[in-house]
């Protein structure tokens, strides 16, 4: 049994223009409702939120959907779920995803889903969670993203070990080895008290 029992999936409330979006993202709420892993998302009906909840709900999986209260009309509620718990902010319900997850993905998306996964990974540079994040670069989405970190790297704004936080992975087939494989990483911050 894996010991990932709900896992947090970061992505966009719009489709894409290609519906290979659509489909990847249907078929991985497939792959966690058939390994009986919980999603965690925004709670959204529409876009790749709302094909993630479809997919994990058509193969009875548990799902719980996140949602601010001022966006439940905007972002079109999802009324099938599990669970949808309403929030007061977009704070607090990052702050709830993160608590109710084992683990972080992040589909394509737009500001969104970027002010998630950098505050998500920041935190784990910090030391604050030792949780997986890995994004699912379909369709080389997330390649110019890519660029730019190994860009923080070689540029010292970013330590590579910092960096290897984050898992990338093409399709969703070998999520769950990918999880089960993570490895914290140990590094030094980059300041200490005596060098304040």
């Amino acid at each position: 049994m894996t010991q990932f029992k709900n896992i947090a999936v970061y992505c966009g409330s719009s489709p894409g223009q290609d519906p290979y979006y659509m489909n990847a993202a249907f078929e991985l709420g497939e792959y966690l409702g058939t390994h009986q892993i919980g999603l965690v998302y925004g709670g959204a009906s529409v876009g790749l939120m709302g094909a993630v909840a479809n997919g994990c709900l058509s193969k009875n999986g548990s799902v719980t959907g996140v949602l601010p209260k001022f966006l439940k009309r905007k972002e079109i509620e999802h009324n099938k779920l599990n669970q949808l718990i309403l929030v007061d902010s977009m704070h607090e319900r990052k702050l709830k995803m993160f608590d109710l997850s084992d683990a972080f993905v992040v589909l394509p998306g737009g500001f969104g889903t970027m002010e998630e996964f950098f505050e998500v990974v920041t935190w784990s540079q910090l030391g604050l969670h030792h949780k997986p994040i890995i994004i699912l670069n379909w369709l080389g989405f997330y390649n110019p993203l890519l660029t730019l970190i190994q860009n923080m790297v070689s540029s010292g704004f970013l330590k590579k070990e910092n960096a290897n936080l984050v898992q990338v992975l093409e399709t969703s087939k070998n999520l769950l080895s990918a999880l089960q494989n993570y490895s914290p990483s140990k590094t030094e911050k980059w300041l200490s008290e005596d060098t304040v």
